[in-house]
């Protein structure tokens, strides 16, 4: 294909970020042309949603929420922005991308660099505006948020005031919302995951959405990490449950290095950071089957971390995903893979 040679000889010789940018761009600039192709798929019901096809991008690629339909028209039947934090943040020191195409693989240390949930709520208003009645057609548009990481993680009325100013301002826009506490990149995020701490946050999110939506009902999830043990798998499970969480995401990046093709050299180079792609796809499995297995039909779940060819999407689907998300497969699938996923999965 022509994207994976211009994949292969130009942008691997561009520093992974920036050609994020610029490919971003490029996609951004292209929207008047891509916006005349139909969205490829059949509609999925879900959460009391109508999901113009089974497929997502996930959260991390549009961070600041600035090209949404854009990224819809490529055929993503959903758009998930973010992960934005109550303060604006520059993220980590440069470089925090890297690529290991040996394994179809990226790490990142980005650390929730965004615009901030203010910023990003007065985007969404204005989209929101231009829009006026036509929103029938639209991607369905979730909105992950996080902890600001100046936040101390240990003090839950702190983090909690973040997590509702984000809810706050974020909500009245977003067709569903995610709280991403699986994020390596943010020191001690991940503390959050306990059940101990994870439900009295959740439910503190739902309270702020509930006031925030008016008269709507906007569905909340939560997104875990795959490093997490089968049993904290069950028991962020049964949690949702029990306080009526809408959904799961399944999964975020893991810290692990476990099995790459790419010489330990480079991989030590790369350092620290969360790795997506392929060799995400085994665990990331494994957590959506252990979901399923205890929640049944009673959460939607969304498959996501190493989706990279048709039976992986089937793969997820038929362990009992709802619907899918992708970012890596995308970066190396180029433009063109999002409707290949949807028509081979839907086939």
């Amino acid at each position: 294909m022509i994207y994976d040679k211009l994949f292969e000889h130009a942008l691997t010789r561009v520093d992974p970020e920036r050609a994020h940018h610029l490919g971003f761009g490029a996609i951004r600039a292209a929207r008047p042309v891509l916006g005349r192709v139909a969205r490829p798929g059949r509609p999925v019901p879900a959460m009391g949603l109508s999901f113009p096809n089974v497929l997502g991008l996930a959260a991390g690629f549009d961070k600041n929420a600035v090209g949404i339909d854009a990224l819809a028209a490529l055929g993503f039947g959903h758009v998930e922005v973010g992960t934005v934090t109550g303060e604006a943040q520059p993220g980590n020191p440069r470089p925090r991308m890297f690529r290991l195409p040996e394994d179809r693989a990226v790490v990142n240390r980005m650390g929730f660099n965004n615009d901030g949930a203010e910023a990003v709520a007065h985007r969404l208003a204005a989209r929101a505006a231009r829009a006026g009645s036509q929103r029938p057609g639209r991607p369905v548009l979730g909105v992950n948020i996080g902890k600001t990481k100046v936040v101390p993680e240990d003090d839950q009325a702190a983090v909690a005031a973040d997590y509702e100013k984000s809810a706050r301002l974020l909500t009245p826009y977003a067709d569903y919302l995610v709280v991403n506490v699986s994020s390596p990149n943010t020191p001690g995020l991940r503390s959050l995951q306990s059940v101990e701490r994870l439900q009295p946050l959740l439910e503190h999110v739902r309270r702020t959405a509930d006031a925030a939506a008016g008269e709507r009902r906007v569905p909340l999830l939560v997104k875990i990490a795959p490093d997490l043990a089968d049993e904290d798998v069950l028991a962020v499970a049964d949690m949702a449950l029990a306080i009526g969480l809408d959904g799961i995401l399944a999964t975020n990046t893991t810290i692990s290095r476990e099995g790459l093709a790419s010489p330990d050299a480079t991989v030590a180079g790369v350092g620290a950071g969360g790795l997506s792609g392929r060799p995400l796809t085994q665990r990331s499995l494994e957590v959506l089957r252990l979901l399923k297995g205890r929640v049944g039909d009673g959460l939607t779940l969304i498959g996501v971390g190493g989706i990279s060819t048709v039976d992986d999407a089937r793969a997820r689907l038929d362990a009992g995903a709802d619907l899918l998300q992708a970012y890596t497969g995308f970066v190396y699938g180029g433009p063109t893979w999002p409707r290949r996923i949807v028509q081979g999965a839907h086939a």
